[in-house]
């Protein structure tokens, strides 16, 4: 008789949507599946890894290049081939589709701005939060920021299937192109010159919510309306970027609101 075999885990099953392998990565690309990041080893000249490479550009895919350490470290098969992709868990949104998901509602746009958040857990609460106080989408540049991981989405509590989230090229460009719009843009700032009860929150309004580290990027303030202060009653002078931003979502609730 013989011994049944156990079949091996398909490693573009994995849970965490991490896709691994030359083969797998090729096939998720030609399926058409929602990526949001291919991580490379530095330095290959594989003609396999380079077609790859070049038809994940073509799709508007984030390619980046690292040390075969950090592939090491992210594999769960121990086979990535030099080729690791992570998969987002639903499609990028335009921002135009933001702005039309407001104009249907009949309501002045509500939009969250993350300025290179890294923490997935981060992105995950705010997408939760914006989507709780009935923002119409959150927008994120496509590097140095997390993506539509299934961390992000866990930590969302599956904000992520409702809320449309886009992703940019450039935020200085994406705030000149809402303001044109008639957006209000309103960025975080711990010395912001306008307290946060004195923001007009009622009209179209984008919030701009920095970093964890170092807070928004110098060209992304300088493409501000207003850069608001949140009152800081304790000794530390400042919030979680997830707890900021649910502070001014909620006050634009507030205002909206009339109360």
């Amino acid at each position: 008789m013989r011994e049944r075999k156990t079949p091996r885990p398909e490693p573009m099953a994995e849970a965490d949507g991490v896709i691994e392998g030359r083969n797998a990565v090729i096939e998720a690309l030609r399926a058409g599946t929602a990526i949001d990041k291919i991580y490379l080893a530095k330095g290959e000249t594989d003609a396999a890894l380079g077609h790859i490479a070049s038809t994940a550009r073509g799709k508007g895919i984030v390619v980046v290049e690292c040390d075969r350490r950090k592939l090491d470290g992210m594999s769960r098969t121990h086979s990535h081939q030099g080729v690791i992709a992570i998969a987002a868990v639903r499609e990028y949104a335009t921002v135009e589709d933001i702005l039309n998901a407001a104009r249907e509602k009949g309501e002045p746009p509500l939009v969250v701005v993350c300025d290179e958040l890294s923490d997935p857990h981060n992105l995950g609460a705010v997408i939760r939060t914006a989507e709780c106080a009935g923002a119409h989408g959150v927008i994120i540049p496509k590097r140095r920021s997390a993506g539509l991981t299934a961390v992000v989405a866990k930590t969302s509590a599956g904000a992520v299937s409702y809320l449309p989230v886009a992703r940019v090229p450039n935020l200085p460009a994406l705030l000149k192109e809402l303001k044109e719009a008639g957006l209000w843009v309103f960025g975080t700032a711990a010395d912001g010159d306008t307290a946060l009860y004195d923001a007009d929150l009622k009209g179209p309004a984008a919030i701009v919510i920095g970093s964890e580290g170092s807070g928004m990027g110098r060209l992304v303030a300088e493409n501000c309306d207003f850069k608001v202060s949140i009152p800081m009653r304790g000794k530390l002078d400042s919030l979680n970027a997830s707890a900021a931003a649910a502070i001014l979502l909620y006050e634009a609730v507030r205002q909206r609101l009339g109360r």
